[in-house]
């Protein structure tokens, strides 16, 4: 993650139907909500959730599948992580402890530019 993909994400959190659309679709995990339910649950329209979650896709958050005639959203996982080891990439001057596995999995990327294509996730001997 860069600079540039770090602010669109956080700029598509700081608004407050759109991050709560966001915490509920993590609370719903990889199999996602649809988007009725997820616009009653959150307690929007359904035109205002299209709006929201649209932002959320263009920042690489959330994507939407198609299951017959219903639309799903689900939350980008690794976005996320990417998002949370930017942030604490250089977490608590050179004390990584106090950030726990943050700091691990931001340690990783940088020694592991491919850490987030591989599946098993292990540290590199």
């Amino acid at each position: 993650m860069n600079e540039h993909d770090a602010i669109s994400a956080l700029g598509a959190l700081a608004q407050e139907s759109r991050l709560q659309v966001y915490r509920r679709l993590m609370k719903a995990g990889p199999e996602g909500i649809s988007a009725g339910d997820l616009a009653e649950q959150v307690g929007v329209s359904r035109s205002s959730l299209s709006f929201h979650v649209a932002q959320l896709e263009r920042a690489g958050l959330v994507q939407a599948r198609r299951q017959h005639r219903n639309i799903f959203y689900s939350v980008e996982i690794d976005a996320m992580r990417q998002l949370l080891a930017f942030l604490t990439q250089d977490c608590c001057n050179g004390n990584p402890d106090i950030c726990g596995d943050l700091a691990d999995t931001a340690a990783m990327r940088r020694i592991d530019p491919e850490y987030d294509q591989r599946t098993d996730k292990e540290p590199l001997a």
